[in-house]
């Protein structure tokens, strides 16, 4: 586990999936279907619990200032500032990894209870989750 800054929003295209973890595939279908240039930016799960379930954002980086609106998808920013992280090596042969993570991540003391749970994906087989340190 490490602390690090995250010195500016970044600022996110994003799909909300109709149901977790089930919709959570064909909310990323359905958000590259809508952008052309999805492998140039980079890609995150977003979540967090909301009237009582899970919800969960596939996103992408936004490139120019509003391309949400002009692509019909929904806006979104992670904010800067001090998270706690840990990258899941090949996560895709063990999913359950990403939950066990977040779950000792959320353990962590002086977590922002308004933040929400991060997956950064940093190539096709490892994801860095992180979680917000309140300010």
């Amino acid at each position: 586990m490490e602390t690090f800054t995250l010195d500016k929003d970044i600022n996110l295209i994003y799909v909300q999936a109709s149901s977790f973890p089930e919709g959570i595939l064909n909310a990323f279908d359905t958000l590259y279907s809508k952008v052309s240039d999805i492998h140039k930016r980079r890609q995150f799960g977003i979540s967090r619990p909301e009237n009582g379930k899970i919800a969960y954002k596939a996103a992408v980086e936004e490139l120019l200032s509003g391309e949400a609106s002009i692509l019909g998808l929904q806006f979104m920013s992670i904010p800067k500032g001090m998270y706690v992280s840990t990258i899941v090596k090949d996560f895709m042969n063990n999913v359950s990894d990403i939950g066990n993570t977040f779950n000792q991540l959320l353990g962590v003391n002086g977590i922002d209870s308004q933040g929400y749970c991060v997956e950064c994906y940093l190539n096709p087989t490892d994801v860095k989750c992180m979680v917000r340190l309140a300010d």
